[in-house]
């Protein structure tokens, strides 16, 4: 297995309490966004983690290097920015296996390997991560919303809604390389809503005690500080 790591987007509405820094490099009580994808991650000893990066190329090989606890980095650099999905195309001739992607600007604690075997176990082209807001930890974050029929995702919107959050980690298999066009394209707005239709996206549910925060606002930056501190702060 590979995996990349997304982590090009600007990120600049946390504002001032950022700063300065891109929202995958924020400071979180001590970790990183970027950094806590790779915590996920690396347990599971990928061949290679690729971190796709845009602007702020530099502070990220900076902080992160070639490898994270033996397992090697890459870095993926997009002149223009690609999109969630487009970053996947793009290293297609990596994706020979299941791969795993993982947005590298958001918190998140739980079990991927439990993400894995629901995605084996599915069998489908594609199997997303969703949390239940009433029942996982979170700061609101402003993403997609599945509607979720047993491990079957039957619908999906980006941008607002109601039902399962998108959490922003994903196994895929190969097959999807040749659905996907070469350029600008995002998994919420072109890919999942596409795959849901058809029957080939499954849903993991995130496990209670797990979190997903999102560091979209100053708010709710200060929130996840709290979280990762060890404060305990209602779902």
């Amino acid at each position: 297995m590979k995996a990349l790591v997304l982590a090009a987007g600007q990120g600049s509405r946390p504002g001032p309490a950022a700063g300065g820094m891109p929202k995958p490099l924020v400071d979180v009580n001590g970790t990183t966004p970027l950094e806590c994808a790779l915590d996920l991650i690396v347990p599971l000893r990928p061949e290679r983690i690729w971190i796709n990066v845009h602007e702020h190329v530099e502070p990220v090989r900076a902080r992160i290097g070639a490898t994270a606890r033996g397992v090697p980095i890459a870095y993926s650099y997009e002149p223009e920015l690609l999109g969630t999905a487009g970053a996947w195309k793009k290293l297609e001739t990596e994706w020979t296996d299941t791969s795993l992607v993982v947005y590298g600007d958001n918190v998140m604690r739980f079990d991927v390997a439990a993400l894995i075997e629901t995605h084996r176990r599915a069998g489908r082209l594609m199997t997303i991560a969703v949390f239940d807001p009433a029942h996982v930890v979170n700061t609101g974050i402003a993403g997609g919303y599945a509607r979720v029929d047993r491990d079957r995702v039957v619908d999906f919107v980006e941008g607002g809604g109601t039902g399962m959050v998108n959490a922003g980690a994903y196994c895929i298999e190969p097959a999807l390389r040749s659905r996907l066009e070469a350029g600008f394209s995002d998994f919420g707005r072109d890919v999942l809503p596409s795959l849901a239709r058809t029957g080939e996206l499954a849903a993991h549910v995130l496990e209670p005690g797990a979190w997903c925060l999102g560091l979209d606002t100053p708010e709710r930056l200060e929130i996840a500080r709290s979280i990762v501190a060890g404060a305990e702060v209602a779902p």
